[in-house]
């Protein structure tokens, strides 16, 4: 995992403010999601609050200690419709989540620090439902002094066209913020 340095002023979840963002996700209550690459559940939580106690959030991440500040956060705000997974998302089956089951997921910043990512889009076709939704969102190319390394950073374009490959739909973009690209796509 590549470290980042976060300039003063920024949201809680550093250089996206994921208050802003999800709600251009269209989660409604009682939606399963998967959240890969959850880090320490910036929009895990949030997510977990809007599905509600009918619906159900799987934070996977390869980070055990990231996984270990999900779990601390839902405890304190009492969220029980949530499970944090460790896994490789490189490696198909991984998450561990029954095929067609989910009706979400979210990829936020996981796409630059691998190196297999057609498998990692792969994994969320395998887990989403037919009609099931597919949000990229991901660091722009050419950065500003901070974030990941600029050869590390995945194209918007590239990032479409390994979804489309996958069997995915682009439905439109959506605002991610200054430093990030945001993409949603529906399995076919």
């Amino acid at each position: 995992m590549l470290e980042t340095q976060k300039p003063s002023g920024l949201p809680s979840g550093g250089f996206l403010a994921p208050e802003m963002v999800i709600g251009q996700f269209g989660l409604a209550p009682g939606m399963r999601v998967a959240d890969f690459g959850s880090g320490g559940g910036y929009f895990t939580i949030l997510m977990s609050q809007i599905v509600g106690d009918g619906g159900f959030v799987t934070a996977i991440d390869v980070v055990e200690a990231d996984l270990e500040v999900v779990r601390a956060k839902a405890g304190s705000a009492g969220i029980k419709n949530l499970n944090t997974v460790r896994a490789n998302l490189e490696v198909m089956g991984s998450s561990g989540i029954t095929d067609g089951s989910q009706d979400f997921v979210l990829m936020a910043n996981i796409l630059f620090q691998n190196d297999e990512k057609a498998g990692i889009i792969q994994e969320a076709k395998r887990i989403l439902k037919p009609e099931g939704k597919l949000v990229v969102i991901d660091w722009k190319k050419k950065g500003q002094g901070f974030g990941p390394p600029d050869q590390y950073r995945v194209s918007k374009e590239t990032a479409q066209s390994l979804a489309q490959q996958e069997g995915f739909v682009f439905e439109r973009e959506i605002n991610a913020g200054s430093f990030h690209f945001g993409l949603v796509f529906r399995k076919q």
